[in-house]
């Protein structure tokens, strides 16, 4: 049993390069690959303990270079180190520059003896230190053979999950190869004289293993952390690292350990605008609807008190196609109309308020997300959809133009300037823009709230400074300061983004 155990542990390192060859085949061939290299180990150790006569006198002195004396053994040991110490270099070059092994038709039956090639030679040079084990320990030929059996027999049936764990884990392969390089180089030394105690070896090799098995424990408690996140937010963050989208800075080294795609290269294969068309179609369902509805104070709509040259000029003179048409105020919305239509009536003379009834309003809860937000603005085909919070007053509209908006982008109508302007200083921004519409426009800037009660630049001020601002009143984000410089009232209509140094103070007093 002793000799069992000692063959099984100076088996493992034939077994582990076995599992790294066979990985290089495809997959219907591992199985017959690291049974054949197995079964020739096991034939070839049997004939070596047959031999134990011609073993020994492989220790005698061949020649002599100088002082050193080199026997058979010793000219096997330099061949089989040299052999080793050249494959798991070359093993450890291919993986550490991510070279993947292919093989169809022909070239994999090629490749298929190739592999058993190598591993006859590598059975040759592992088989030494079991035979010469055995014989130090045993007496009868029969023990001996039947320990090799029984541990050739044990590596048979741990191959395949020891193979599979080995291939899992890209780590253990480097540590595995690493492991052979260290044991070929032992060899060469073993071959010039050089005796390394095996003490050492396996002493480097067992700290080594037990690091290995921190990172493994490391790796998995990450991945459970990681599966606890919703299969939506996962999905999204690996597509936004794989974009180089400007989240990808907040993403941990540890994601790479374990295989997550890299995001080094792939910065200019996706254009600025098809990074934020994705980026919005991953997030929509994470933004609240008011951050694509058009807000209360900015509708546009038609009062049918009014009388009607005066309706007839507001149509005229803004470039929508659709309103809500009121009774006095928003919140007493009759109908949505269009422009053409209602042209018509007014310049029939007809009941305006009659013919809006025909076209009822959609009312919408706000509270509504955006993907139950989707299929009522099927519903509407191509109208638009009024929210309105829990006493029915009017909060704003949303339009698939909006919906558009939110996923690629600002539009702005012929009436409209743009929400966020460029210049020499930084950027000008109207209060009513969506944070995150400027994450976009501005990138590295992360400053969208979680869980708060504000989605615009006049709300972010509001929520940093606790009173209303005023005029050249500025608040610190980030690296970016954002200074009001125009209100309407008691809203902010106007305000400039600079990009300031992380130390500036986080709340300026008035100019």
């Amino acid at each position: 049993m002793t000799l069992v155990l000692l063959e099984i542990v100076l088996g493992i390192d034939n077994l582990v390069f076995i599992a790294i060859l066979a990985d290089r085949l495809p997959n219907h061939q591992r199985d017959k690959a690291r049974y054949i290299g197995l079964s020739l180990a096991l034939l070839m150790r049997i004939a070596m303990l047959g031999t134990m006569s011609w073993l020994i006198t492989l220790t005698r002195p061949l020649f002599a270079i100088g002082t050193a004396e080199f026997s058979g053994k010793d000219l096997l040991l330099l061949a089989g180190g040299l052999f080793l110490t050249f494959k798991a270099t070359i093993e450890l070059h291919e993986r550490l520059e991510g070279t993947v092994h292919t093989g169809t038709g022909g070239k994999a039956q090629a490749n298929f003896w190739l592999v058993i090639a190598q591993i006859v030679v590598l059975d040759a040079v592992f088989s030494i230190d079991s035979v010469i084990t055995a014989v130090g320990m045993a007496d009868y030929l029969g023990v001996m053979v039947a320990a090799v059996v029984i541990a050739m027999i044990v590596m048979m049936v741990s191959s395949r999950p020891l193979t599979l764990f080995v291939n899992a884990h890209p780590t253990v392969v480097i540590l595995c190869l690493s492991f052979l390089l260290m044991i070929g180089f032992s060899l060469i030394a073993d071959g010039f004289g050089f005796h390394i105690p095996k003490g050492y070896l396996y002493a480097a090799i067992g700290f080594s293993v037990l690091i290995e098995a921190f990172n493994q424990v490391s790796q998995r408690n990450l991945r459970l952390n990681e599966a606890r996140q919703p299969l939506r937010e996962r999905t999204a963050e690996a597509i936004l690292r794989l974009m180089g989208s400007a989240r990808r800075a907040e993403e941990s080294d540890a994601d790479n350990a374990h295989g997550a795609v890299s995001a080094t290269e792939p910065r200019d294969v996706f254009a600025r605008e098809e990074r934020q068309m994705i980026t919005g179609v991953l997030t929509l369902a994470e933004r609240s609807v008011r951050r694509i509805m058009t807000p209360r104070s900015d509708i546009s709509w038609l009062d049918s008190t009014t009388d009607s040259a005066m309706l007839k000029k507001q149509l005229l003179a803004t470039p929508h196609s659709l309103f809500p048409l009121c009774h006095g105020s928003l919140d007493m919305v009759i109908g949505v109309v269009r422009a053409k239509e209602l042209l018509v009536v007014i310049d029939q003379g007809a009941d305006v308020e009659a013919f809006a009834r025909r076209h009822p309003p959609l009312l919408v809860p706000d509270q509504i997300d955006n993907m139950q937000l989707l299929p009522r603005l099927r519903e509407a085909k191509g109208s638009l959809i009024l929210l309105i919070d829990e006493y029915g007053s009017v909060q704003g509209l949303v339009t698939p133009h909006d919906l558009l908006e939110a996923i690629a982008g600002d539009f702005p109508d012929a009436d409209e300037t743009p929400d966020i302007l460029k210049d020499a200083e930084g950027w000008l921004v109207k209060g009513t823009t969506d944070l995150y519409q400027l994450e976009q426009a501005i990138e590295g800037l992360s400053i969208t709230p979680e869980a708060v009660d504000f989605v615009s630049v006049g709300g972010l001020f509001m929520e940093k400074l606790g009173h209303l601002p005023v005029v050249g009143e500025a608040i610190q984000v980030g690296d970016c300061t954002f200074t009001v410089v125009k209100l309407d009232r008691q809203r902010v209509e106007l305000a400039r983004v600079t990009i300031a140094p992380p130390s500036s103070t986080a709340v300026e007093p008035p100019a």
